[in-house]
């Protein structure tokens, strides 16, 4: 009865991981499906105030604020922004990785690259870390200086430069 009993508890606790990495998931793709509307508003909601975000291509850091700063520049410089999700993969510790594609073509300055008028298509990772009611950390990676050749940038020690 004993081997029995723990393979129902190895179960439900396994289940119970597998419910968190799908809500992970979920939450994860509920984010960027949110900025893919240009709902900005919406997506930054679903952030803990105290959430800890980083976004190590242009090493800020901070909380809610910095994803709301970069976000807000991303969503005014490319007005045609496509964020396409390449892949998706929720973690039983309520973290979520997300690969996608951020695409679409400068209309106003970003990252202190100045509008060219260019198109942009970079691979991104981003890592979230949930808990049940909020995303309580947002990690993003991208290869920055692929960014800067795209937009045409020349030179890194004065970025914006026409």
């Amino acid at each position: 009865m004993t081997a029995a009993t723990d393979a129902g508890q190895d179960r439900a606790q396994a289940a119970e991981q597998a419910g968190k990495a799908g809500k992970a998931e979920k939450a994860a793709v509920q984010f960027f499906a949110a900025l893919q509307r240009r709902d900005a508003a919406a997506a930054l909601e679903t952030l803990s105030p105290g959430a800890e975000v980083i976004i190590y291509p242009t090493d800020q850091r901070g909380g809610p604020e910095v994803a709301r700063a970069f976000f807000d520049e991303a969503l005014a410089a490319f007005p045609d922004l496509l964020l396409t999700i390449r892949r998706s993969r929720g973690f039983t510790d309520g973290r979520a990785l997300v690969e996608l594609t951020f695409e679409g073509t400068q209309a106003a300055d970003f990252l202190g690259a100045i509008n060219q008028e260019k198109h942009l298509d970079i691979e991104q990772a981003w890592v979230l870390a949930t808990d049940d009611d909020a995303i309580t950390a947002l990690t993003g990676y991208w290869d920055q200086n692929k960014l800067y050749r795209r937009l045409a940038v020349m030179r890194l020690d004065q970025i914006a430069i026409a």
